[in-house]
């Protein structure tokens, strides 16, 4: 049975690195990609040392350098890819953004730009290859813009449908697109929020790698926020806006 290769966007992403942790458990090999060249590297050498038996390569990016994503798709695809996992993010202060309009653009761009060009250039290649698995890491907070997150929600909402048209695109064929939501989750990310009711970021990560080996299109985790969502998502305008969330 051949080794998996799986490319990781935001690898240093506590989901992200939780998620490679467990393919690591497969001897699979990685190429892993962020903005902070230390960071990753020190996510590389916790799976080498996890796993030896995998080849584990790093790469530092600037995830708004347009020209930068197309080459590292291109360079990744000189091998077979056979999951890529596009994870980074960015969780902004609402109020803050809501105060500078350069940090409302700035989250935009990294929580729905960013992931949507780092998908469509490796939709180009897993599309020249015929096969393979692209999953991106959304959010709940895309289903619904709310007070509280609406910046950050219209980013992620962004990826949800140009998922979607990722979705359609290769209907029938053997590439799987997967989108999974996470709901608010304990990592670096959120520390600054209160700590109740954060999933662990294990349990997430276990639901995200099932979801991605699965092909699942949508994936909510924990699966208690499909059923939250959907509640939210079909409350009526003037119930809705009385809510402060």
């Amino acid at each position: 049975m051949s080794k998996k290769r799986i490319v990781i966007i935001g690898a240093s992403s506590a989901i992200a690195e939780h998620c490679a942790r467990l393919w690591a458990r497969e001897a699979a090999d990685f190429l892993l990609a962020g903005r902070d060249l230390a960071r990753v590297q020190r996510v590389a050498d916790d799976l080498r040392v996890r796993s030896p038996q995998s080849d584990v390569q790093t790469v530092q990016i600037d995830f708004l350098d347009v020209d930068a994503i197309a080459a590292l798709a291109q360079q990744a695809a000189q091998s077979v890819i056979d999951i890529v996992l596009i994870a980074h993010g960015d969780l902004p202060v609402q109020q803050s953004c809501e105060q500078d309009i350069h940090l409302a653009e700035a989250a935009l761009q990294i929580n729905g730009l960013s992931p949507a060009l780092f998908a469509e250039a490796f939709a180009k290649q897993l599309a020249q290859q015929g096969h393979g698995t692209l999953a991106l890491i959304g959010s709940v907070a895309g289903d619904r813009g709310r007070k509280a997150n609406y910046v950050y929600g219209a980013g992620k909402g962004m990826v949800e449908r140009y998922t979607q048209g990722l979705q359609h695109r290769f209907a029938y064929t053997d590439i799987k697109i997967v989108l999974v939501k996470p709901g608010p989750t304990a990592t670096p990310m959120t520390a600054h929020l209160p700590s109740g009711g954060l999933a662990a970021v294990d349990e997430v990560a276990r639901a995200t790698v099932k979801a991605i080996e699965a092909g699942k299109p949508v994936a909510y985790v924990p699966k208690k926020w499909q059923l939250i969502m959907l509640i939210v998502q079909h409350l009526p305008r003037w119930i809705f806006h009385k809510l402060n969330i």
